[in-house]
C-alpha cells in the first residue's frame, strides 16, 4: 500500500511535527503543511490510512476555492496533492464550531449538555422539547477556548470571549459573520450533493496586518459531521443517528481490544485499513462530486512529495 507515514525533509527549515501534519516555516513568511496518512486517536497514532492525507488536502482545497468570496484564506499554493503552502498566521485562541442540529457526543457538544438539562449554553438559550439530532431553529456558534498546552477546551460565551481579552468585539463580530456565512454555503452545497452538513469546526488566524484569515482545513470529513440526507427522516423518527461517513472502524476496533490510552496498540488488520481508506475516498467523492484521482507517481509518496517540494529548498529559486 502506498502510504505517507513520515514527511520529514531535512532540507527544509523550521520543522514541526504534529500528530498527522508536518510543517515547515519558510523565511518568506509562508508555511508548508504536509498532510500525512497517519490516523490519530486517543492522543496517539494508531496506524496510517492510504490516501487519507490526499483526501483531506484536496477536500479542503475544494472548499477553500468555493468559499474564497466569503472570506480570505491562508492558501498560497498546492505543490503536491498532500501539501498546501499557506500564509503563516497567528492562530486566534478561540475554536469556532457551528452547529445546525442538536447532535454530538463530546462533553462540550450541545446534545450532551442538553441531555443534562442545560438550556442556556454558549450564550444561547435553546427551547425545551428538542429531540436528539433535531434541526435547530437556526445555526448557532458554540465557541470554546483553544488550549495550546494540551488542556481541555472550555465552553465560552461571546461576552466571556471579549471580557477575557481573547478577541476584541470587532474580531468576534468578524469571526461570527464569516463562520455563519461559510456554514450556510457549506450546507447549501452539501444539500445539492444529497448530504447534510450537520456541524463543523473553523480555525482562524491573523496575518501581519491583523487581517482575520481562515486557516487549517474546511468542511473535510475530519473537521465536519455529514449525514446522508436520504437517511435522515426515518432515522430521526426512530430516534437513531442518521447514516454518515463512518471512519471510526479502526478506533472502535482498538478500543474493544485494549485500553488505548495506556496499553500497546495491537497490529491493525490490513483489511480494516483498506476499508477506512475506501470510506475517506467515498467521502471525498460524495462531498465534492469529483472522482478521486490518486497520485501514485514517484517511487514512494515520500519521494514524490520531496521532488515536488524541491523548489522550496533553501538556495532554490
Amino acid at each position: 500500500m502506498r502510504i505517507l507515514s513520515d514527511a520529514h525533509y531535512p532540507e527544509l527549515p523550521n520543522y514541526y511535527r504534529g500528530k498527522v501534519r508536518e510543517n515547515y516555516d519558510l523565511p518568506d513568511g509562508s508555511r508548508i503543511i504536509i498532510s500525512t496518512d497517519r490516523l490519530s486517536a486517543f492522543d496517539r497514532i494508531l496506524t496510517s490510512i492510504p490516501y487519507k492525507g490526499q483526501v483531506l488536502t484536496q477536500t479542503a482545497r475544494y472548499w477553500f476555492e468555493h468559499t474564497s468570496d466569503i472570506c480570505p484564506n491562508h492558501v498560497i499554493a498546492y505543490p503536491d496533492p498532500n501539501v498546501v503552502v499557506g500564509k503563516r498566521l497567528d492562530i486566534l485562541p478561540v475554536e469556532i464550531v457551528v452547529r445546525g442540529y442538536l447532535a454530538g457526543t463530546t462533553g462540550t457538544s450541545i446534545l450532551t449538555l442538553y441531555k443534562k438539562g442545560e438550556r442556556s449554553m454558549y450564550g444561547i438559550t435553546l427551547p425545551d422539547g428538542l429531540r436528539d439530532n433535531e434541526k435547530l431553529p437556526a445555526p448557532i456558534i458554540t465557541p470554546t477556548s483553544k488550549e495550546f498546552d494540551g488542556g481541555h477546551d472550555e465552553p465560552l460565551t461571546p461576552s466571556e470571549i471579549v471580557d477575557r481579552g481573547l478577541l476584541t468585539s470587532e474580531q468576534w463580530e468578524t469571526l461570527s459573520r464569516y463562520a455563519l456565512a461559510l456554514f450556510a454555503r457549506g450546507q447549501e452545497m452539501a444539500a445539492a450533493r444529497g448530504l447534510i452538513l450537520v456541524d463543523t469546526k473553523y480555525e482562524f488566524g491573523t496575518d501581519e496586518n491583523g487581517t482575520i484569515i481562515l486557516a487549517d482545513e474546511i468542511h473535510t470529513p475530519d473537521s465536519s459531521r455529514y449525514w446522508i440526507a436520504d437517511s435522515y427522516p426515518a432515522s430521526f423518527e426512530k430516534g437513531e443517528r442518521p447514516k454518515s461517513f463512518d471512519k471510526d472502524f479502526v478506533r472502535a476496533w482498538v478500543a474493544e481490544r485494549c485500553d488505548p490510552y495506556h496499553d500497546a496498540i495491537p497490529q491493525i488488520p490490513e483489511k480494516l485499513v483498506e476499508e477506512t481508506s475506501r470510506v475517506y475516498i467515498d467521502a471525498y467523492e460524495a462531498i465534492t462530486g469529483l472522482t478521486f484521482q490518486p497520485d501514485d507517481s514517484g517511487a514512494t509518496p515520500y519521494d514524490r512529495v520531496r521532488q515536488n517540494l524541491e523548489p522550496y529548498f533553501p538556495g532554490k529559486s
